[in-house]
């Protein structure tokens, strides 16, 4: 069985990460998304509403998975018994940082990494443009996998 961890804070309202998990689900048998808990990092959602909201994006498809965890990504891949870590690049900037990263899950864990760029239209919006957007009253809409609904007043 193909088992991919996508792991990360994944903000719910980041359409590039949707669209990596949909091209993904191409190959993959089956995708964790791990919502990494880390309490010194300040996020938009808490930890619970990220879960439920991503929970809800992928309701009709059974092959996908929410799962918080802590700790180090490749030691939680092997508890999920993953064969792959998924990744996600939304620059080329991106890529030299991310390719790093995957060698040095490969180190630890034994563990190939897939890189998957998002969308090209996709590509130069992140959740922190998401967030100025939104507070500046500016219609982001776009930006949000359809399915999920957020109470963005």
């Amino acid at each position: 069985m193909k088992r991919a961890i996508f792991p990360g804070t994944f903000d719910p309202f980041t359409v590039g990460h949707h669209s990596i998990v949909n091209r993904a689900l191409m190959f993959m048998d089956e995708i964790i998304i791990g919502i990494g808990v880390n309490d010194s990092k300040r996020t938009w959602f808490p930890t619970e509403n990220r879960e439920a909201m991503i929970t809800k994006l992928y309701e009709k498809e059974p092959r996908v998975k929410v799962k918080a965890y802590e700790g180090l990504t490749v030691d939680f891949a092997q508890k999920e018994e993953a064969t792959f870590i998924l990744r996600g690049i939304r620059t080329v900037n991106d890529f030299e940082y991310e390719e790093t990263i995957a060698d040095i899950n490969r180190k630890l864990s034994g563990l190939e990494t897939i890189l998957l760029f998002t969308e090209p239209e996709l590509s130069a919006i992140s959740s922190t443009m998401v967030r100025d957007l939104l507070k500046y009253g500016k219609d982001v809409s776009l930006f949000i996998p359809e399915g999920l609904d957020l109470d963005l007043k």
